[in-house]
């Protein structure tokens, strides 16, 4: 990561232009230049920062009301009925900006994401589950 501003500050400072979807006073979305299908849609919070894990509630909140409001016009709009919501957080999860985005891509035929999925087994979930409850407890106080 660089103290460079990102091509999405950039383009929340009106320095680059975009197509712009829907904004309100939270979120901006818009579409991916480089596509990896029509109608490939971002979703970014005005709030800047690079994993979702940092951003407030406020603005994880605001996202939420947005994502399922843009998929659906995304889906109206393209005539897809399947796409994927995706959000990476560190390059070695493949984020390339390193500001919050979601990507809805829309699923046509073979042309969308393609990933692999190869699970593994939950053999300590009882503990692994308190220890998560543990840290949400202790962040809510």
């Amino acid at each position: 990561m660089t103290d460079s501003p990102t091509i999405f500050a950039r383009i929340l400072d009106g320095e680059i232009p975009c197509h712009r979807i829907y904004e309100d006073d939270h979120v901006l979305s818009f579409l991916d230049v480089g596509p990896l299908t029509r109608g490939h849609t971002l979703v970014i919070p005005k709030e800047r920062k690079a994993f979702l894990h940092e951003l407030s509630d406020e603005a994880g909140a605001a996202l939420g009301r947005a994502l399922p409001r843009i998929a659906r016009a995304v889906r109206a709009a393209t005539g897809c009925e399947h796409y994927n919501v995706l959000q990476n957080n560190g390059a070695p999860a493949h984020q390339a900006v390193f500001h919050v985005h979601f990507h809805i891509i829309p699923r046509v035929g073979d042309e969308g994401l393609g990933i692999g999925w190869s699970p593994g087994s939950l053999d300590d979930g009882e503990s692994l589950a308190a220890a998560i409850r543990q840290h949400l407890e202790s962040s809510s106080s």
